[in-house]
């Protein structure tokens, strides 16, 4: 919890005391009281795995830049009947194990990352269920996934793509192995370096339906890390295409113009909001997925969208993130919108 402020003092608050504090204001007059309210947390999905401590790993990163406390929180699946009864690997050994597995943790991450603050919850039910309700009061969450075996990538489980296509919060996947030195450009002897500048943030977005809540997300994710913002857009190239038949050249020129007013008509009230983050805008022909698994090669973060659907057959995450999560080698943000 943040530091108390006095009744009347109106200075800004620091960046660690931020979603700590809300004022009740008179109609007409100075704040009248002082309401405390619980801070956002960056929620950690653990496990033990080495995934989910590389996601512990750069959602302690994350909590520094944001200037918040990390949360992270073991779910204990009570054993099934049968292996609850076996002598050696009961319900309460396995239970023991569930409950050092956060404790450990976040005795590591506490010794890595002096000055952020980390706490613990132990929960009880399906993984994927009760890390839902643990991300409702999180500024997001943070889930580990294994790397695909001999290349770049992420392999999301099952609980992972339940989290992201339900969550309303957003939600980022670190593979495993992820390092500091990763998300940032190498030193000017070519050596990785966690000190040297941050790589750009990616943007997938969609410029016939922008939305302010990723886009906000992808300007202070770049702000944070004072980097740039590659919002990348891909168009369709026109149906011929697909028989074989040369291309058009002044049509594709006419509508590579129209894609990038639109990109550039989407971005101009961010451009105003955060006006020290450089844009780089790229549209593109062809497929937007392949253009943000090359563009997550040179990325600190790629950050995607998914919108949040109430229909009777569940949510999805939507190709183009599913394809996203599953090739891109920097983490990914999947971040709801309405």
């Amino acid at each position: 919890m943040g530091r108390t402020a006095r009744i009347g003092d109106l200075r800004p608050l620091p960046p660690t005391d931020r979603s700590t504090r809300r004022w009740n204001r008179s109609p007409t007059g100075p704040p009248i009281q002082e309401v405390d309210i619980m801070p956002r947390t960056v929620t950690v999905g653990l496990d033990g795995s080495p995934e989910s401590l590389a996601a512990a790993e750069w959602a302690a990163r994350e909590a520094r830049l944001r200037g918040l406390p990390v949360r992270l929180v073991n779910v204990w699946e009570p054993a099934p009947d049968p292996l609850a009864q076996a002598p050696l690997l009961g319900a309460e050994t396995h239970q023991h194990w569930s409950e050092r597995i956060p404790r450990e943790a976040a005795e590591g991450v506490r010794a890595r990352h002096p000055g952020v603050e980390v706490g613990t919850q132990q929960l009880t039910g399906r993984p994927a269920e009760a890390l839902l309700k643990a991300v409702d009061d999180a500024e997001l969450l943070v889930l580990g996934t294994r790397g695909l075996s001999g290349a770049g990538g992420f392999m999301v489980g099952s609980v992972g793509l339940a989290v992201a296509a339900h969550a309303e919060r957003p939600v980022v996947f670190v593979r495993a192995g992820e390092q500091a030195a990763d998300e940032h450009v190498a030193d000017p002897t070519g050596i990785p370096s966690a000190v040297a500048p941050f790589r750009p943030v990616v943007l997938g977005l969609d410029t016939g339906a922008p939305d302010d809540s990723l886009i906000g997300f992808a300007f202070e994710a770049a702000l944070l890390r004072d980097t740039a913002l590659r919002v990348v857009h891909s168009w369709n190239e026109p149906p011929y295409i697909a028989y074989g038949l040369p291309p058009d050249l002044k049509m594709n020129a006419r509508l590579a113009a129209e894609d990038a007013s639109a990109m550039t008509v989407a971005l101009r009230t961010w451009r105003e909001k955060y006006p020290t983050v450089e844009i780089i805008e790229d549209s593109l022909s062809g497929k937007p997925a392949n253009h943000l698994v090359d563009a997550s090669r040179e990325a600190s973060l790629v950050v995607v969208g998914r919108k949040i659907r109430h229909a009777a057959l569940g949510a999805h995450i939507g190709p183009v993130t599913h394809a996203v999560l599953h090739h891109a080698t920097a983490p990914v943000a999947v971040v709801p919108h309405s």
